[in-house]
């Protein structure tokens, strides 16, 4: 009988000390320094605790846990109407962070669902105040209002929207096709402007390349006949230094020739004449002055 009543009472301990473990592991939670969680006691708010170990009373209590990183989601693609009645299909992504733990919980039932429609919404109002052009040219302006209007709506329930990035944007095929076109002519024409261009250039740098050639070609007769008249001026100059020293020569050599030199050199002459087979000769006057000096005045040496 005793032995029973002790394996009662053992089993009574135990299941009583299982039960303390479940509380106790229950009531302790070890929150990482991403989250926070959102204590209700008794169903009333008592604030966002962590992070580190936060204990919670069993049944009393109940937390709710928020993640404080900065989140992505996807807004499917949406058909919109623009302000010049061209229905295009965007998708974008939208960037959030919660900021406030308690009102996220609070304020909102599910703040992302809530949020990915007022952004389908919004894009909606947005794009159909922007004519087609400017939504395919103006992402940037796009994305900043789609920001901001989010931001406003999402500030009340704690969270911030940072960014929203558009990342596809599909125009009407019509309009698609003329954007083709459009490309097309602006290949065409920048391969022309290009072409044309390339000609141009091509024949500048002909002309320049002849009009080089030109000048080189001028500057080298220059030179040629700039070294051809100095040569020419230094070969006169030459000749006449050379003309002058023979003067000169012949000069100095006359000084000393006297009359009997002159006559000698007059029969030499003479006796080269009289090997001609010329059967006339000419004296002049003077040779017959310089005999009769030479000989004398009776014909005698």
């Amino acid at each position: 009988m005793d032995g029973l009543l002790g394996g009662s009472l053992a089993c009574i301990v135990g299941a009583i000390a299982v039960v303390g473990f479940v509380f106790v592991a229950n009531s302790i939670r070890i929150v990482p320094e991403y989250q926070r969680i959102v204590v209700f006691r008794l169903g009333r708010s008592i604030g966002a605790k962590g992070p580190g170990i936060v204990f919670l009373i069993p049944v009393v209590d109940r937390g709710v846990k928020v993640d404080l990183r900065e989140q992505v989601r996807e807004v499917p693609q949406q058909t919109s109407i623009t302000k010049d009645n061209a229905p295009i299909s965007i998708d974008f992504l939208w960037y959030f962070k919660v900021m406030e733990p308690t009102q996220s919980v609070l304020q909102v039932g599910n703040f992302e669902t809530a949020a990915a429609g007022i952004a389908a919404t919004t894009l909606r109002a947005v794009i159909g105040g922007i004519p087609l052009d400017d939504v395919l040219s103006q992402r940037e302006q796009i994305n900043n209002m789609l920001r901001t209007r989010l931001d406003e709506v999402t500030e009340r329930w704690g969270v911030k929207v940072t960014n929203v990035e558009i990342r596809e944007i599909v125009p009407p095929r019509d309009v698609q096709d003329a954007m083709n076109r459009q490309m097309s002519a602006e290949r065409i024409r920048r391969a022309v402007v290009t072409e044309s261009t390339g000609t141009r250039e091509a024949a500048v740098n002909v002309a320049e390349g002849e009009k080089q050639a030109a000048i080189l070609r001028a500057e080298g007769q220059k030179q040629a006949a700039i070294l051809e008249a100095e040569g020419q001026q230094q070969a006169q100059e030459l000749k006449a230094q050379g003309f002058a020293k023979a003067l000169d020569a012949i000069f100095n050599s006359a000084k000393g020739v006297d009359q009997k030199t002159m006559t000698l050199q007059y029969f030499e002459t003479l006796k080269s004449l009289g090997m001609s087979p010329s059967t006339k000769y000419i004296f002049p006057m003077e040779f017959t002055s310089m005999l009769d000096n030479f000989l004398g005045k009776d014909g005698k040496k």
